[in-house]
């Protein structure tokens, strides 16, 4: 009888244990990437990677193609021209310079060039050759990299420029 209780009162030990012996499985992390359409790794950061929505994919594609060579620092083709040119363009995924200026201070800069809006006369103006919905794409893609991210005011600010 002494030896069945004991066999019973090891049987419930060991099962009473049992689920504190077992690890709790982590909760898996949400994938960010998993419904993005394209993804930017973080000029500053490339172990963090940005993920794009359709429409800054949209703009990513359109920065390689138009934008690159004068507002980054290395293209996929090597070194960008952005140290050959004065003023020296600011990086697209300069927060703090880009970040204070409305989208429709920016698409103004796009859109008319840089001359237009009292900037640098080297910035062209690309309203002939992009559609609206392309530069509201590019204004996408730059808000979506900027570092610091970019935060949306919370009132528009001007159009044209004050100073």
């Amino acid at each position: 009888m002494r030896t069945r209780l004991a066999l019973v009162g090891l049987a419930i030990l060991a099962f009473a244990g049992l689920p504190a012996c077992r690890k709790k499985s982590a909760e898996p992390k949400p994938d960010l990437l998993a419904n993005a359409y394209g993804a930017e790794p973080d000029w500053n950061d490339p172990q963090h990677i940005i993920p794009l929505s359709y429409t800054e994919a949209q703009g990513k594609r359109l920065f390689y193609d138009k934008c690159v060579w004068c507002h980054a620092d290395a293209t996929p083709a090597g070194p960008s021209n952005r140290s050959n040119l004065t003023p020296t363009p600011p990086l697209l995924n300069d927060g703090a310079t880009l970040n204070s200026l409305s989208d429709d201070y920016v698409q103004n800069i796009i859109t008319l060039g840089g001359s237009a809006m009292g900037k640098s006369a080297m910035m062209p103006p690309w309203g002939r050759t992009l559609t609206q919905d392309e530069i509201h794409e590019l204004i996408s893609y730059i808000r979506a990299i900027a570092q610091p991210p970019y935060q949306p005011p919370v009132r528009p600010g001007p159009k044209y420029s004050v100073k």
